[in-house]
């Protein structure tokens, strides 16, 4: 892992972590396509983690308000008049599918719908998807319409977005826009829903590699290996480039769609699909990759 891999894997992250187009299957094919090689689990960590940074960051006011909100609602629940206490329940049900999906399908997720194929075919069918609910959505509803049934289907669209290629914003936006959503309550939602799920995620890819290391490092210690490994001050940038760009991106994002579409991405998905296709049949592109 050099300066450079991590810099422009880390702005890979940031920017398609928060925009409907797939971060898993940017951060697969362009280490493909820049002949590098896999950076492996701990960069996966690093990269993850830096997003983590960036919603935190960027939604701190709102998650600080959820969290009072949540703890007030063990005292004394008041979900119809107070929107910061519905708002967390929503998104802790909300966040169950994923979970759930994740537990279930962990050795999938990892290996069989890794292929290019799925990749491809993901972000075309989402990509219609998405047009679709452009096309046919109202888009009037906001953040306080929000309801059980709709956080949960929103919850559902994000377990989908397990499959590489689904991308877990384009899958809420998409859900959240066909129960009637603005695009920018879609969006809001869709990042705040995210929280526990990238948090969960991080916390288990940090398990796994702790895991790792004490058994192909035996004796050693982590924090002398860290301390003293090449890697160390890529992975901090890597961290510190995906937190800054993760920001710049839910900032452009919801500005972005106060008055534009989703149609760029659309677009973008759409082509890139195809793109993935045509390699794939004139083997220009491996039918098996794994990257992280």
């Amino acid at each position: 892992m050099d300066l450079l891999q991590s810099v422009v894997l880390g702005v890979v992250q940031g920017i398609t972590e928060f925009l409907p187009v797939s971060s898993t299957a940017h951060l697969i094919l362009v280490p493909w396509f820049m002949h590098w090689r896999d950076p492996g689990l701990t960069y996966d960590v690093v990269l993850q983690g830096g997003t983590f940074l960036a919603v935190i960051w960027y939604f701190w006011t709102d998650i600080r308000n959820m969290l009072v909100a949540w703890f007030r609602s063990l005292r004394k629940p008041d979900l119809r008049n107070d929107p910061d206490q519905r708002l967390a329940w929503l998104v802790i049900l909300g966040s169950f599918p994923a979970g759930v999906a994740g537990v279930l399908l962990e050795k999938h997720i990892e290996t069989t719908f890794r292929s290019p194929y799925i990749i491809a075919a993901t972000l075309i069918g989402v990509g219609l998807l998405l047009a679709l609910a452009e096309l046919l959505a109202k888009h009037q509803r906001e953040l306080k319409n929000l309801r059980w049934l709709d956080a949960l289907v929103i919850g559902i669209g994000q377990a989908c977005a397990l499959i590489p290629g689904t991308s877990r914003s384009g899958a809420t936006m998409t859900a959240a826009m066909f129960m009637g959503f603005s695009r920018t309550a879609a969006a809001r939602f869709s990042f705040l829903l995210g929280i526990p799920i990238i948090f969960a995620s991080t916390l288990f890819k940090v398990k796994g590699y702790v895991s790792n290391f004490a058994l192909t490092h035996p004796g050693t210690s982590l924090m002398d290996h860290l301390m003293h490994s090449p890697n160390t001050v890529p992975f901090i940038v890597g961290t510190v480039v995906s937190t800054v760009v993760g920001y710049l991106s839910i900032r452009f994002l919801l500005a972005f769609l106060q008055r534009g579409t989703m149609w760029l991405f659309i677009g973008y998905r759409l082509v890139l699909g195809v793109l993935i296709l045509v390699m794939l049949m004139t083997n220009r592109l491996p039918a098996t990759m794994h990257v992280g």
